[in-house]
């Protein structure tokens, strides 16, 4: 088995564990949190639209943009790490019928796993800080992603080569 094609598995078998691991953690001890908060503002907005308190709704409702917005965040990034995972795992599984040498394969192999890891890490960091720096990991990490399965998908039409 190839470096390259090892990566893939064993790094899509890694990010499937941690994208698992971070769902389990999150469903245990934070969404229901998240859950409540959203319905608890949502309960207080109608509340307060219903007494046409204006101010008072529209501060229910902008707690309930904020909590959405990071509840969002954490079901994408679990499911972000899954399904990059089984992407590196069905590319390392066909990674033979690439058609660039090894030296390329295992550069290309690095990016996808780096960028895997690196964008959806970027978006849970959105959570935390709302500056620029997750903004930046969230976005390199999903333009890796995006050059990398170009270069597999271009290597995946190039006749295969016997190196």
């Amino acid at each position: 088995m190839s470096a390259a094609r090892r990566l893939l598995i064993v790094g899509g078998i890694g990010l499937a564990l941690l994208g698992m691991i971070y769902g389990v953690w999150y469903a245990v001890f934070a969404e229901h949190q998240e859950l409540d908060g959203m319905s608890g503002s949502l309960t207080a907005g109608f509340r307060a639209a219903a007494d046409r308190n204006a101010g008072a709704a529209q501060s229910a409702l902008q707690q309930y943009r904020e909590v959405k917005y990071a509840y969002d965040r954490h079901v994408d990034v679990h499911g972000h790490w899954i399904g990059l995972a089984m992407i590196l795992m069905v590319l390392g599984i066909g990674l033979d019928r690439v058609g660039f040498s090894e030296q390329t394969k295992m550069l290309l192999s690095s990016g996808l796993v780096l960028g895997s890891f690196l964008f959806p890490l970027g978006v849970l960091l959105q959570t935390i800080r709302h500056g620029p720096a997750p903004q930046v990991a969230a976005v390199a990490g999903s333009a890796l992603v995006i050059a990398t399965l170009a270069g597999m998908t271009l290597g995946l039409a190039l006749p295969q080569r016997n190196d």
